[in-house]
C-alpha cells in the first residue's frame, strides 16, 4: 500500500492512476485526517449496468401482469422477510 498526499497526486495523477490499474493499492491523504483510497472502477462495479437494467425492466412486466404482493402492515413484513 502506498500512501502520497494530494500534492503529490495531483502532480503525478497519471502515474498513480496506472498503479491503481496494476493492482496497487493507493491512498491519498488530504490534511491530517482525511484520506481517500484510488481504485480503478469496473464494468460489474457500475449499478446500472446492462443486467441491472434487464432485471429493472422484469420488474416492471411483473408489475404490470400482476405478479406482485402488496404488504402494508409490519406484520406481513417480518413474514416476508421470515423474521
Amino acid at each position: 500500500m502506498l500512501v502520497i498526499s494530494s500534492r503529490e497526486f495531483r502532480q503525478n495523477q497519471k502515474r498513480y492512476f496506472e498503479r491503481a490499474d496494476q493492482g496497487e493499492q493507493i491512498i491519498v491523504q488530504r490534511g491530517k485526517d482525511k484520506a481517500y483510497a484510488l481504485t480503478p472502477v469496473k464494468q460489474e462495479d457500475l449499478y446500472f449496468n446492462a443486467e441491472m437494467v434487464e432485471r429493472i425492466k422484469q420488474s416492471i412486466d411483473q408489475v404490470k401482469s400482476g405478479k406482485t404482493k402488496r404488504i402494508s402492515t409490519p406484520e406481513q413484513i417480518n413474514d416476508l422477510l421470515g423474521l
